[in-house]
């Protein structure tokens, strides 16, 4: 039958799929899936660093300053200095940026001295009137967030704050005497000293030990928030020039502790003012 012949001698077509596409597109996706989890790593490893790594690292050499600053003062007995009356402006307050610069204290003042805790000693090293940039010349204690701090001299981010320490604004009072002594420190990373300074109270006790003395201040008031640029907080006799119903009239011997908030954000001051008492 040369019709079923015809049929049965014509060709069937055979449709082979191609095994080197499916390997390609196989290692295209796992390229892509490798290199979405390592980014993922490193920007888990970078998140690690930033917010635990920094502060241990901050936090040990700070803790091992205050030791070596406490040594010092305990073998050294003060030497025969005269403070100098530093006035001047004021830097970013509480992002830790700026540039350091030599301050030292203003004139003494008639602020209560109890005679043992107090006495009208020099704040710096023997042989100099000021503690040169960058230099701790002071250690902070707020019992109440268990923080002990070195005080070094000046607000650079780079040789100051990121270290560890509490940053003390160019220009402003030395500690126990007439003026403002004003403080930046990190809210967060790089040891973040004054996180919880929000957790203060009216009334709570903030001391500075110094070679010369050591000075006890009490919390009066908190500013919960305003504007970088309010110079004004950190000023010889403190008032917020953006809410103006923060600060005081009167000079005094004041203590301005300021960082940044909301956490992790640098968009506004938290400030905290504290009176001499002894």
């Amino acid at each position: 039958m040369p019709g079923v012949r015809a049929r049965v001698g014509q060709r069937v077509p055979v449709v082979v799929q191609s095994r080197g596409r499916r390997r390609t597109g196989a290692r295209v996706l796992w390229v892509c899936a490798e290199t979405v989890v390592t980014c993922g790593v490193v920007v888990l490893l970078l998140v690690v660093h930033q917010l635990w790594w920094t502060n241990q690292q901050a936090r040990a050499e700070a803790l091992q300053q205050v030791r070596v600053l406490e040594r010092e003062w305990d073998i050294s007995p003060p030497g025969p200095t005269s403070p100098t009356s530093p006035t001047g402006p004021v830097a970013d307050a509480g992002a830790g940026s700026g540039a350091d610069a030599g301050a030292g204290g203003s004139s003494p003042s008639g602020a209560p001295s109890d005679g043992a805790t107090r006495r009208p000693a020099p704040d710096a090293a023997p042989g100099r009137s000021d503690p040169a940039p960058s230099d701790a010349f002071a250690v902070l204690r707020i019992p109440r967030l268990g923080l002990t701090v070195p005080v070094a001299q000046g607000i650079s981010k780079r040789s100051v704050l990121d270290k560890g320490y509490v940053g003390h604004y160019p220009g402003t009072a030395a500690p126990g005497r007439s003026g403002n002594f004003a403080l930046a420190g990190h809210r967060n990373t790089h040891g973040e000293p004054f996180r919880y300074i929000n957790r203060l109270a009216e009334g709570d006790v903030i001391s500075v030990r110094t070679r010369g003395a050591t000075y006890t201040y009490r919390v009066d008031q908190i500013l919960p928030r305003t504007a970088p640029r309010d110079v004004g907080v950190v000023r010889a006799v403190p008032r917020s020039i953006v809410k103006p119903s923060y600060g005081y009239d009167a000079p005094g011997a004041y203590l301005t502790l300021t960082t940044c908030t909301p956490e992790f954000s640098s968009a506004y001051r938290l400030v905290v003012w504290a009176k001499l008492v002894s």
